[in-house]
């Protein structure tokens, strides 16, 4: 890929243990041709401005180094326009990457992908006023264990989400949803709802196994109240997908999903992004993206 390509990346990515990735995959584009820039904010808000203002300049596209965290903030620059979106998966899930084919464990052979650009054009969805996601917006138990999680300075990586989890589970009620899925109205208590784009998400939960992103819709996943037992055996069922021929799942298809839960917090691709009711509509074509 010739022509500039802006390199968006964190530093913290894998608790840190990315950095020693990103030097050779800054060598490996350069080496194919391409003039790199590296945007690293001092806060998120101040890397998307980064991000926002190089976008706005009209590279050949903007490459997110990092998982899905990262992937998130760069969606919010590049989602509605025609800047192509990279991906080189070097965070702890790196879900999204996942679901577009791209290698999860071969930073270098990422890079090639970016050389390559092939660009495929698949949709995105917008929740709340302004915020855009590719991924999953997950709300209720899931939710809950990334509120706990983030209060939690030890342990580190994904053994602070397993002591979340724990801790979470034993003090958790099913919460009553009311979803609005164009027209249709759900009413009931459940444990979580997610509403996917890509099928996965939590480091490789395929709590909508499938997901597809580029049919126009969003694929949106009710897993009923049920007693705690009946949860514990049925929630390592979603690292498979097996869990939608459980009794207690709903799956549905729709455009807009309106999300009303009291008291409860909604994440978009792992990152928050307010309390409920919120709104999630997909727009289709929105994102391009180097496979």
């Amino acid at each position: 890929m010739p022509g500039e390509i802006a390199v968006l990346v964190n530093p913290l990515a894998r608790g840190g243990r990315s950095r020693g990735l990103l030097a050779p995959v800054l060598n490996r584009l350069r080496q194919g041709g391409s003039e790199v820039s590296v945007i690293v904010g001092e806060s998120a808000d101040d890397a998307l401005e980064r991000a926002c203002t190089a976008v706005a300049e009209g590279p050949e596209a903007l490459v997110a180094f990092g998982g899905d965290g990262l992937v998130h903030l760069a969606v919010q620059a590049v989602a509605g326009t025609d800047v192509p979106l990279g991906i080189i998966p070097a965070g702890t899930g790196n879900d999204i990457a996942d679901a577009l084919g791209l290698p999860k464990k071969d930073t270098l052979a990422a890079a090639d992908v970016v050389l390559r650009a092939e660009v495929r054009t698949i949709d995105a969805a917008r929740v709340g006023k302004d915020e855009w996601f590719a991924g999953v917006v997950s709300c209720g138990f899931d939710s809950r264990v990334n509120e706990r999680a983030n209060r939690m300075s030890w342990p580190p990586g994904m053994a602070k989400y397993l002591l979340a989890l724990a801790e979470e589970l034993r003090s958790f009620r099913p919460i009553p949803f009311r979803l609005d899925l164009d027209g249709e109205v759900i009413e009931r208590e459940a444990m979580l709802v997610a509403v996917g784009n890509t099928r996965s998400y939590g480091a490789g939960m395929r709590v909508c196994p499938d997901a597809l992103p580029d049919d126009g819709l969003l694929d949106v996943t009710i897993l009923g109240a049920m007693p705690r037992g009946e949860f514990l055996r049925a929630f390592p069922r979603v690292y498979k997908g097996s869990h939608q021929g459980h009794p207690a799942v709903t799956m549905r298809r729709a455009r807009r999903v309106t999300l009303e839960a009291p008291g409860a917090i909604v994440y978009a691709d792992g990152e928050r992004v307010g309390p409920a009711p919120l709104i999630c509509e997909i727009v289709p074509g929105s994102l391009r993206v180097l496979v």
